[in-house]
């Protein structure tokens, strides 16, 4: 059975799906864009923004009882590839600040992300 994940400490899905589902042995954590939990408001630079989907991603990790060692594959969407080496060096910070190793990924450019958000995240972990 499936248990749903919710915490104010990401910001609240802006449309009909969840922050993330927990089945136990996985949990998939939905397209995380840099909104601030806290303000609903979204920087405007690259840097930030990436900053801001992974603390929503781990957010919703912490929520499920894991942490980015739990990680097994993550998409990142982004709408300018011109961004990845500034995404990919913070991506790579993100997983060796907790040891964490790098999981499988994908790095796409699409042509846009709700509310103007540069990049999204979404996440695969397991127990």
């Amino acid at each position: 059975m499936a248990t749903i994940i919710n915490t104010d400490k990401a910001p609240a899905a802006i449309g009909p799906y969840v922050q993330g589902v927990d089945l136990g042995n996985l949990v998939f954590a939905s397209g995380q864009i840099p909104l601030d939990p806290k303000t609903g408001e979204m920087a405007s630079d690259i840097t930030q923004q990436t900053h801001q989907s992974l603390a929503n991603v781990k957010a919703i990790l912490t929520a499920a009882g894991l942490s980015a060692k739990h990680i097994v594959k993550t998409t990142i969407f982004l709408t300018d590839l011109n961004d990845f080496n500034t995404v990919n060096g913070i991506y790579e910070q993100f997983f060796k600040a907790v040891d964490a190793p790098f999981p499988a990924r994908s790095c796409v450019q699409v042509a846009a992300l709700p509310r103007g958000a540069n990049i999204e995240i979404e996440v695969i972990a397991a127990r």
